[in-house]
Formats: C-alpha cells, sequence, structure tokens
C-alpha cells in the first residue's frame, strides 16, 4: 500500500491527475484504516470482548469518516477541474499501479470480509470496504487514463473522479452507522 500510495500520488501530482491522485490518497487512507484496525484488535487482546465494542464502534466510525473525507476532496477536485476545463495527461506509473492494484485489491478485499465475518468485525468489514473502494477507484483510474490516452478529451479525468464518489459515500455511511453490507461484492 505505501509503494502504491507512493506512486498513484506522485504520478497523480506529475500528470495534473486527480483521478490518480485520489487513488493514492485512497492508499494512504487504508494504510491509517488499518492502524485504526490494529489498535481495536490490541483493545480486545488487552481487555477483553466487553471493551472492544466501544473500539469496534470507535474504529468503524474513524473509516466511515476518512471515506467522507476522500468523497469530499474527490468532489471538490473533480468541480474544480470541470469548471476551469483542464484534465490529466497520460501517466504509465499510475496506469500500471492501478492495473496491478485491481486484481490485488479484489483478492484483499474477499480475505478481509470473510474474516470480518467470522469474528463480527465491523471496523474490519469497514477497512475492506476501503479495501473494495480501492479496486473500484483503481478500474477506475484504468479506464479514465486509457480514455485520456486514446483520446485526449480534458473532462475524462473529472468525470471519472466523480464516477467513485457514490461509492465513497456509500461505504462512509455504512461504515459510520454500524450497517453491514450484505450485498457489497468485491
Amino acid at each position: 500500500m505505501t509503494v502504491e500510495a507512493v506512486v498513484a500520488i506522485a504520478a497523480g501530482v506529475a500528470a495534473g491527475s486527480l483521478v490518480l491522485t485520489a487513488f493514492g490518497l485512497d492508499s494512504v487512507i487504508e494504510l491509517a484504516s488499518a492502524g485504526v484496525l490494529m489498535w481495536r484488535l490490541s483493545v480486545e487482546l488487552r481487555h477483553g470482548q466487553k471493551f472492544s465494542e466501544s473500539a469496534e464502534r470507535t474504529a468503524s466510525r474513524i473509516g466511515g469518516a476518512l471515506l467522507f473525507l476522500l468523497a469530499a476532496y474527490v468532489t471538490a477536485g473533480a468541480l474544480w477541474q470541470l469548471w476551469r476545463g483542464t484534465g490529466e495527461q497520460f501517466s504509465w506509473p499510475g496506469f500500471i499501479v492501478a492495473l496491478v492494484a485491481i486484481p490485488a485489491m479484489r483478492y484483499l478485499a474477499y480475505r478481509k470480509i470473510t474474516i470480518a465475518e467470522k469474528i463480527g468485525s465491523r471496523a474490519l468489514r469497514a477497512d475492506a470496504m476501503e479495501a473494495v473502494t480501492c479496486g473500484w477507484l483503481s478500474f477506475v483510474v484504468v479506464i479514465s487514463l486509457a480514455a485520456q490516452w486514446l483520446i485526449g478529451a480534458w473532462w475524462i479525468d473529472g468525470v471519472g473522479s466523480l464516477a467513485i464518489v457514490w461509492l465513497l459515500v456509500k461505504e462512509g455511511r455504512e461504515a459510520w452507522s454500524g450497517d453491514k453490507c450484505d450485498s457489497c461484492c468485491c
């Protein structure tokens, strides 16, 4: 995730690509979410199940808040790009890291969801949904960059960025409220 974040953010900034930069920031959020999850699990190990309920709720809400922050950033950035009439340049490093992330995030999300269901952890499920989001975001990045490379339309980056906002908000709401996403697929 660290390599993915560094490559995506650097390539996104260099190419002026919001969708690629958002992809890298999502990787940073996933790392933060993993840290929160480690904290939540350590609370249960140290203090037992009774204390882990509160930590579970807190960890799940932090995961939801991080998704909301990313959605706000992507929305504001995309609208600003569309308003200014500017878009991205094609980025091979960004394209490759996003392409590799699609199957990697699918596998990671599947494993996290499986474990979350076994242990009944909303926080781990929220963390898994961040991996699902990263997988979808990587798909949007690949499509956006490929379309930019093929047809060169300036608006593709902004529209591609907005395509992921609905998923970010949906998963953020579920993590914040502690609801289980039975229909989510990775």
